[in-house]
């Protein structure tokens, strides 16, 4: 993606726990000839070392047909975004957005089903620590279990990570205004707020 210098993030830890806490991302390739998307959580783990991204679309989903063959893929996460008014400026400009967003490029490769169930357990049991009755995968039935035969599970070999956080670091003049107006609004507004404080 386009990144002007000024909005490029490279600090690692910082991006890696933005995509551990905006799991729910975008799996990006060509299929069938065209461009092809699929909402899915996408979840950040280390293997041997390196870190990868796990995750599984259902085996209707004609999108996993085409990982052998090219098995690029694109993976977006996205976080808190807001519209920001240029009249919250000192001096006459147009309007303009704040957001973050990263862009994952990887290799993706099909897993078996023992590692899409460890992934799977991982999946769940990130989730459930904020439910007052967890469940756990090893309590479910046999039957229900079975469903795990309708998926496809991946992981994802991570080769390039573009992160984009556009916090109007060219206005800082006008930065104090900006957070004031967006304390103003709605919570995504408000917590990019919160990061433009950093």
């Amino acid at each position: 993606m386009y990144i002007p210098p000024s909005y490029q993030n490279n600090n690692t830890e910082e991006v890696k726990n933005f995509i551990k806490n905006n799991s729910f991302g975008i799996l990006v390739n060509q299929t069938n000839g065209k461009p092809w998307a699929t909402h899915i959580p996408l979840e950040l783990h280390t293997k041997n070392g390196k870190d990868i991204l796990v995750g599984h679309i259902a085996k209707a989903n004609p999108q996993w047909h085409n990982f052998k063959e090219t098995p690029e893929v694109l993976c977006i996460f996205n976080g808190p975004h807001s519209y920001v008014s240029s009249s919250w400026y000192k001096d006459e400009e147009v309007p303009t957005w704040n957001y973050i967003a990263v862009h994952i490029y990887g290799k993706i490769t099909i897993v078996d089903k023992d590692t899409a169930m460890e992934g799977l357990h991982n999946l769940v049991d990130k989730y459930e620590q904020a439910s007052e009755c967890p469940l756990h995968l090893n309590n479910l039935s046999k039957g229900t279990l079975a469903q795990v035969n309708g998926i496809v599970a991946f992981e994802i070999e991570i080769i390039d990570i573009q992160a984009t956080y556009k916090l109007s670091q060219t206005r800082e003049e006008d930065k104090p205004k900006i957070i004031e107006e967006l304390e103003k609004r709605d919570p995504s507004a408000k917590e990019i707020a919160k990061h433009m404080k950093k």
